[in-house]
C-alpha cells in the first residue's frame, strides 16, 4: 500500500492547511465505502438517506444521532445451520458517519427489503431564517432631490 506524504506541499503554503487536511483524510480514508449508500432530497428541508444492509436484521442494526453526526451501525450475529460453501452477502461489522448540516434532526428510520431508510428534517429556527426588509420612503425625502449647479468660473 502507498501512502501518501503531503509535507513538503504544507511547508510550502502554509496558508492552505486545512485544504491540506481534507485531502490527506481523504487519501487515508480507505474501505469506508461500505456500506453503499443513496442520499435523496425530498424537499426544501425533507431528505432521506437509504442504506444497504442486507442480510441485517432491525435488531442487528443502531442508528445514532449526537448533535450533528449521524452514526450508523451494524453487526450480524452468527446463526447458520450449516457450513459456508460460499459467502458472498457482506456479514461484517460497520459503522459509517455522516455529518448533518446544523438544525437537522433524524425523524425516523425503517428497514425495508435489506435497505434501512432515515429520515431526515431541517428545520432553521425563523430568527435564523433570511428575512426581507422592506425599504420605504422617509416623509422628508418625498421630494425628488435637487441638483445645486456650481459657477465654475
Amino acid at each position: 500500500m502507498r501512502t501518501l506524504n503531503l509535507n513538503p506541499i504544507f511547508r510550502a503554503n502554509s496558508g492552505l492547511d486545512r485544504v491540506f487536511d481534507l485531502i490527506e483524510a481523504a487519501a487515508q480514508r480507505q474501505g469506508d465505502d461500505f456500506p453503499p449508500f443513496d442520499s435523496l432530497r425530498l424537499s426544501d428541508n425533507r431528505f432521506r438517506l437509504s442504506i444497504a444492509v442486507p442480510g441485517f436484521r432491525d435488531d442487528e442494526v443502531a442508528v445514532t444521532q449526537h448533535k450533528r453526526e449521524l452514526i450508523i451501525s451494524g453487526e450480524r450475529k452468527v446463526d447458520t445451520e450449516g457450513e459456508y460453501l460460499h459467502q458472498g452477502i457482506p456479514a461484517r461489522v460497520f459503522s459509517r458517519r455522516f455529518q448533518l448540516a446544523e438544525h437537522t434532526e433524524v425523524t425516523g428510520a425503517t428497514l425495508a427489503h435489506g435497505l434501512l431508510s432515515i429520515e431526515l428534517v431541517r428545520n432553521v429556527p425563523d430568527a435564523e431564517k433570511p428575512r426581507t426588509i422592506p425599504v420605504s420612503v422617509s416623509p422628508d425625502r418625498a421630494e425628488p432631490v435637487r441638483q445645486i449647479e456650481r459657477n465654475v468660473a
